[in-house]
């Protein structure tokens, strides 16, 4: 086995930069939601202590600010709690594999006041026995809300797993159908 070269002591070490990442937490009628954004794009929207709920600390990169962009999801994210927005139109870049970004963009498609199931949705990425996998996919979203997770159920239309929380995914679903409740 190679030995590894050994640095002098007298020589400083590399610096490992983190990665800059913009946060602004906001107040919403479910509690505190984050956003995030690097190199002009949403990264990442959560609500505070929810299941995934990132460390944010500046030793990693994270800065609280509101950049123009951060501001502009704000302004949707108040339109769309105020029933005047149904689709949010911001650049995202949520990070993941390619076969979770593949069903992100899937249920970026469903419109708001509908609901698919995860066999639907596996069914649209052409995966149709996947739908176990894509569940999981759902479930590790970042960017809650922007790309609506809430949306998606099981396959017999019940309320399953939301990183946020299931009253959260009720309140939002019962929010989109304002005509009629749909869960009671």
């Amino acid at each position: 086995m190679a030995r590894m070269a050994r640095v002098p002591s007298h020589l400083p070490l590399p610096s490992i930069m983190p990665c800059d990442l913009a946060y602004l937490p906001l107040d919403t009628p479910l509690g505190v939601f984050l956003v995030a954004e690097r190199d002009g794009a949403l990264t990442g929207g959560w609500f505070e202590g929810q299941k995934y709920f990132p460390k944010i600390s500046s030793e990693a990169g994270w800065r609280k600010t509101g950049t123009a962009l951060l501001r502009e999801a704000q302004r949707q994210l108040e339109a769309y709690f105020a029933g005047e927005l149904t689709r949010m139109q911001i650049p995202l870049a949520p990070e993941g594999t390619a076969f979770q970004q593949q069903v992100w963009r899937a249920l970026c498609e469903v419109p708001c006041g509908e609901t698919t199931t995860y066999a639907a949705l596996a069914r649209a990425i052409g995966r149709p026995e996947a739908f176990h996998p894509v569940g999981a996919a759902v479930g590790r979203n970042p960017i809650s809300l922007f790309v609506p997770c809430h949306r998606a159920l099981g396959s017999n239309g019940s309320l399953t797993g939301y990183a946020g929380g299931l009253a959260r995914k009720r309140w939002l679903l019962d929010h989109e159908g304002r005509e009629r409740r749909l869960f009671d």
